[in-house]
């Protein structure tokens, strides 16, 4: 079954590429999050690699950029047990033609390490990463990257907060003092990423930070094969929201724990 095929509401319009200056026209921004799970699922012997499926669909996804979470730069036990194991860091394996990976890698394992990636469509002129550990349980950071889009800065930072509702509030709060301390005030930020954030509760601290997302509608993208919540949210600063869309179908179900989340953004 291929992607287009899965379900109708999987489907999503084309865009036009950028020229190579990065100045082509543009009147909305689409920003896809994924947390893709480390491209494996299942349990035990029924594990399996998705990371060929995934491929597939942050093509179809077609946003200008697309962050994604729990991606591993290398894992030895996953070379060891599958064949078709890539033998290119997970964050270039998915890249698209003409875009560019930048990745950070947030946790160290026994057996590797992985983290945040931004697939961009447009250049990127810089990139930084931050710890966000708020305990030695869980490893987290965030992904700071500047880039230049249709001829003006916009900043993309790509989160994945914490299990812990206290360590989330901590991170929220990190995360403003970074935009804070390193984001010029009057230029587009998008915070994108998995927020593990049961019920919206840090909408409210976002919001006071100027950073908005589109309410409404069943946008629900965790457990991908029966959604509950909403986990997944893209933010944005001097950006207004206009859509807000969540593929669904079989095949999306299988690829990871959590489904994509795609916004559209018009640009000031």
């Amino acid at each position: 079954m291929s992607l287009r095929d899965a379900s109708t509401s999987s489907v999503i319009l084309p865009r036009s590429e950028p020229s190579e200056s990065g100045l082509a026209p543009l009147d909305t921004l689409r920003v896809a999050t994924y947390n893709i799970h480390k491209g494996v699922q299942g349990l035990g012997p029924a594990r399996r690699l998705e990371i060929h499926n995934l491929g597939l669909a942050v093509e179809q996804l077609d946003a200008d950029l697309i962050c994604l979470q729990e991606v591993r730069k290398m894992n030895r036990q996953g070379e060891r047990r599958f064949a078709r194991w890539p033998e290119q860091a997970q964050a270039d394996f998915l890249c698209p033609e003409g875009y560019t990976a930048v990745y950070e890698t947030n946790a160290f394992t026994r057996h590797g390490e992985h983290g945040n990636a931004l697939l961009s469509r447009w250049p990127v002129v810089r990139h930084r990463h931050e710890d966000m550990s708020d305990h030695r349980f869980e490893q987290r950071g965030l992904l700071h990257v500047e880039l230049t889009i249709a001829g003006q800065p916009v900043h993309a930072i790509v989160v994945h907060l914490g299990l812990i509702k206290g360590s989330r509030v901590r991170q929220v709060a990190q995360l403003g003092a970074f935009i804070e301390r390193e984001v010029p005030k009057d230029e587009p930020v998008v915070v994108a990423g998995d927020f593990n954030d049961w019920g919206a509760r840090m909408r409210a601290a976002m919001n006071a930070m100027g950073l908005k997302d589109m309410v409404g509608g069943r946008n629900f993208t965790y457990p991908s094969r029966l959604p509950l919540t909403q986990l997944d949210f893209v933010y944005a600063r001097h950006l207004h929201p206009v859509s807000l869309h969540v593929p669904r179908g079989r095949i999306w179900g299988r690829m990871s724990d959590h489904l994509p989340l795609v916004a559209e953004f018009a640009l000031d």
